[in-house]
This record gives structure tokens, C-alpha cells and sequence, in this order.
């Protein structure tokens, strides 16, 4: 899958809003807001649930990574996830 294509669908998840659980969360992290470099997906299969958590590392900019990018489709679609939130901005690493 390319980067577009990708990118398009992760967004589309994200527009639709709040439909329930199970709900993956995508946070962006990186030294400087323009450029984030690493990406948090949290998986939460119902309301009040632990959290499961997987990072992804790139030395550019993830959001534009094709095989981080095409991975987190893969993470929504094998997880059959009804909601995706994408928090806003990038987060800056500690």
C-alpha cells in the first residue's frame, strides 16, 4: 500500500469520530513539532480497559514513513477497531 493511500484511510478512521469499542488511539512524538519521529498505538477493547501500547521509530519524519504508515492500517484493520483518535500535534519526547 502506498503512503497516500494509507494516509488517506488512517484519516478517514479519524474523521468518522467516536463509534464504539474496540478504539486504537495514535499519538506522535518528536524533538520538534514539525517533525515527529516516533508514533504511540494504543489498543483499548472496551470502556475502562487496560490499554495495550506499541511504538514505532523513525529516523524522519513517521508521518511520512510508507511502511509505518501501511503497519498501522494493518494494526486497525487486524484489531477491527471502530474508533481511531489521532492526538493532536506532536508531542515532544522527553
Amino acid at each position: 500500500m502506498n503512503l497516500d493511500k494509507s494516509t488517506k484511510r488512517i484519516a478517514k478512521k479519524v474523521k468518522a469520530g467516536f463509534q464504539g469499542y474496540p478504539q486504537i488511539t495514535l499519538a506522535y512524538f518528536g524533538e520538534v513539532e514539525d517533525c515527529a519521529t516516533q508514533v504511540v498505538v494504543s489498543f483499548m477493547l472496551e470502556a475502562g480497559a487496560d490499554a495495550q501500547e506499541e511504538r514505532f521509530s523513525s529516523t524522519g519524519n513517521i508521518r511520512k514513513d510508507e511502511t509505518v504508515q501501511t503497519t498501522i492500517v494493518k494494526v486497525i484493520e487486524r484489531a477491527e477497531a471502530k474508533t481511531v483518535i489521532e492526538v493532536a500535534g506532536v508531542a515532544k519526547i522527553k
